[in-house]
This record gives structure tokens, sequence and C-alpha cells, in this order.
């Protein structure tokens, strides 16, 4: 059997199509159709078993070992609703078109290596990260049955992770928004006291929020992110609209701050007679760090970078919905890989680049993962 790492590299011109094929079919969120389409039929010609889920793209590929346990990889597949040269439209700013041509590749290497599996091998290839459903969905369709170790990886800023390292784990935080709308009573503006001003309702709300203090472990935040109201210069606004962005650096610290604002905007309604309807959406939990999936994802990177390689420490502001499979089962051991990239200036910017030769060593360090993943009874 040829040598796996050396065996991807000879692959890479094959690597970089995939990636430049998948990242010309980007598709927004539920609706990854010929992404999820062209991953399918690759794996299916190369010999791999496919399950599809009735009402969305998402599906597995497996590779059959000698036992029923799985060891499994998570590919996100969607890509964002961005305006581009005057244009709004799909755009893969966010990598998931990578994260998918490295899953898809690495189990095509592990399938052509001829390799024998203790335990089965399962490729996740999930719709609809971007609003954090995707995840719960796959879930709901039971992809997680049996599976006891599971990886993922994410293309990460320079800043967090230099080109040609690797982290074995991000810690992502939590987030959430809050949405809604406040409703007051309209009025002529040279009558102001025959209403009562939503607008002045959510300033008076954007002001109660920003005091809100808690005593909890890790760092968070609440803003507002959005607010829309009024549409003429001579009414009193009867309706506004608004967004809160809420950050925490754990679940519990984010539990805290939901039931605090919950109860300032409820305050709030109170003192300005307005009824203020919202929601929570766009939820994601934070990262629950597993130290044996951490091990396998560090032996991986030393094996593919070298040890000096192996940036130890990756903390990101932002969320993942991948945290969501472990939230839902709590006893699967898993780790999403940082992959350092050269990425220049931002994740979700438009103009998001990076050096595609991360492609190669990111797919040999899943590849690798596998392999450790599979000889640890977990």
């Amino acid at each position: 059997m040829r040598d796996l790492i050396q065996a991807i590299k000879e692959n890479e011109n094959v690597i970089l199509c995939t990636y430049d094929a998948l990242h010309k079919l980007a598709e927004p969120s539920w609706k990854e159709e010929k992404t999820s389409r062209y991953l399918q039929k690759v794996l299916y010609d190369a010999g791999f078993s496919i399950q599809t889920f009735a009402g969305h793209y998402g599906f597995i590929a497996e590779l059959q070992g000698e036992k029923r346990e799985v060891i499994a990889l998570r590919a996100d597949m969607d890509a964002l609703m961005q305006e581009i040269d005057g244009e709004v439209r799909a755009n893969h700013a966010c990598g998931h078109d990578a994260h998918s041509t490295m899953v898809l590749h690495a189990a095509l290497a592990l399938k052509q290596s001829g390799r024998c599996f203790r335990h089965t091998v399962r490729f996740i290839f999930q719709p609809a990260e971007e609003v954090a459903e995707g995840a719960l969905q796959m879930v709901r369709d039971g992809v997680l049955e049996n599976v006891k170790f599971l990886g993922g990886i994410h293309l990460r800023p320079e800043l967090e992770v230099p080109f040609q390292k690797a982290a074995p784990v991000i810690q992502h935080g939590s987030s959430v928004s809050i949405k809604g709308v406040i409703t007051g009573k309209t009025a002529h503006a040279a009558r102001p006291e025959l209403g009562i001003n939503a607008l002045e309702a959510a300033s008076a709300l954007i002001q109660a929020i920003s005091q809100i203090r808690l005593q909890a472990q890790g760092s968070y935040s609440i803003k507002i992110t959005e607010l829309q109201g009024g549409e003429a210069s001579n009414s009193i606004p009867e309706k506004a609209r608004f967004t809160f962005d809420l950050r925490s650096e754990n679940n519990e610290t984010m539990d805290l701050l939901i039931k605090k604002a919950k109860r300032v905007v409820e305050s709030i309604a109170a003192l300005t007679e307005t009824n203020i309807a919202f929601s929570l959406e766009e939820y994601a939990p934070a990262a629950v760090t597993n130290d044996a999936a951490i091990a396998v994802s560090t032996e991986a990177i030393a094996t593919v970078l070298g040890k000096e390689n192996v940036n130890s420490y990756c903390k990101s502001p932002g969320a993942e919905d991948f945290h969501f499979y472990t939230m839902k089962k709590t006893d699967i051991a898993a780790t999403m890989i940082g992959l350092g990239c050269g990425l220049q200036p931002g994740l979700h910017h438009p103009a998001m680049t990076f050096n595609k030769e991360a492609l190669i060593f990111g797919t040999q360090i899943l590849a690798q993962t596998l392999l450790f993943a599979d000889k640890k009874q977990w």
C-alpha cells in the first residue's frame, strides 16, 4: 500500500480542480443541490455507499469496517449570500467549498489505499451551516448513530493560525440573535402626546441592554446590530424592528446573558407601555473540548506538518453549528481542526482568499486523523 500522505500530494491537481468546481457551484443554505450531486457522484463512482435524506441535500458516505462503531468526518456545503460587483449572489467566503474538498479527498485517499478499518468510516456532508440549522437537521436524520469520534476542519484567518500550521481544536464561542418588533401607537408628529413612539422605546431598550453586566466566567458581549422604524418625517412611528447580537465564551455564560436580556426587554416594554414581541434565532453553542479527540488530531497534524507546526491555541469569537453534534450526543469525542492557510482579509469578507496549497495538507491531516482514530478504543 502506498504512503497515504504522498498519495494525496500526488493528487494535488485533482484536489485543486475539485475546489475550483465547488467554488463555482456556490449555493446558499438549504439549496445546495448541485454541490451535493457533484460530491455524491464522485463518491458513488469510487465505490462508497451513499445515504440521502428527505427534505434537504445533506448526505453521508461510508466505508464499511469490521465493527459497527463509527468514526466520522463532517464537511459543510453551503455558501453565503453577498453583494459582489453590484449583484447579490451565493459566494464561498467562509471556506465551505474548501472543507468539502478536503473531506471528499480524504475519503477517496482512504478508499484508494486499500486499508481495512476496524471502525466503519462515515463522511457527513451537511447543509445549512451558515444559518445554524444544518447540524440539527442531520442529527434528527440519525447521522450520529454509532458515532464514537467526529472530526471537522475549518480554514482560519492568518492572525489566528499562520500558514502551514494547524490547531487540533478551535475553541468557538456561543452566539445567538434576539430579533423583535416593538409596537407603540402612531400619531401626528405635531401631537406626540397622543402616540407611543416605538423608536423612543427602542432607544431606551438599546441603552438598557448596553448596561447588562454579569458575574460570569469567560468573556461575553451584547450589542445592537439592526434597527428599523418610521416611514414619514411628520408621523410618530408605531413599529420598530431590532436585532441584538449575543456572544459568549461558553454555554453557561450564554444562558445567563439570554436570561438577563429577556428581563431587560420585558422591563422596557412595561416602562414604555409598548408591546415587544421577540424571539431567539440563529443559536449556536460553544465548543466543548475533548482531550482524546484533541490528542488524535494533534498526532495527525504533527505527522503531516511536524510537531513544531502544531498551533496549540485557536480561540475564535465566531460560532459554528458543528458543536450541536456534541450538544445532542454528549458521549461523542469530537474536535474541529483549525487550518492555517494564509486567509485574508477575513472570513465572510466577499473578497476572502487563501493559499490553496493548504488544501493538500488539510486533506492529509484529515486522512491521518481517521487512521489514528481507527486505532483507538472509543
